[in-house]
């Protein structure tokens, strides 16, 4: 059973990485995200980072055996996913429509 988590988990983080490098290079935005998506570019740096941040505890868990060392490795990683999700939040457009404001 630990092989299929382990698998599902790579080729998620696979998934996420190919559509941040997709979204600095080529400005390609998945479907589901297109609307919302206002920077395509900072968009995809922060799945980057997130795809970095998913694979860091797996890689400093092998590495490091220390277990005092390896949870503060553990705990940087969340903390870069908590960065890639700020970013992939602040390059969304906000929730509300603006076209009928008074001041332009």
């Amino acid at each position: 059973m630990r092989l299929y988590f382990d698998l599902f988990y790579g080729l998620t983080v696979l998934l996420i990485a190919a559509s941040g490098v997709a979204a600095v290079t080529r400005g390609w935005v998945p479907p589901w995200d297109r609307r919302r998506v206002r920077r395509v570019r900072l968009f995809g740096w922060g799945q980057l980072v997130m795809a970095f941040a998913l694979c860091w505890p797996v890689v400093f868990g092998l590495v490091v055996r220390a277990p005092g060392i390896r949870q503060w490795w553990t705990l940087s990683g969340y903390g870069l996913l908590l960065t890639g999700t700020l970013l992939t939040s602040v390059s969304l457009r906000a929730g509300r429509n603006r076209q009928g404001t008074a001041t332009r």
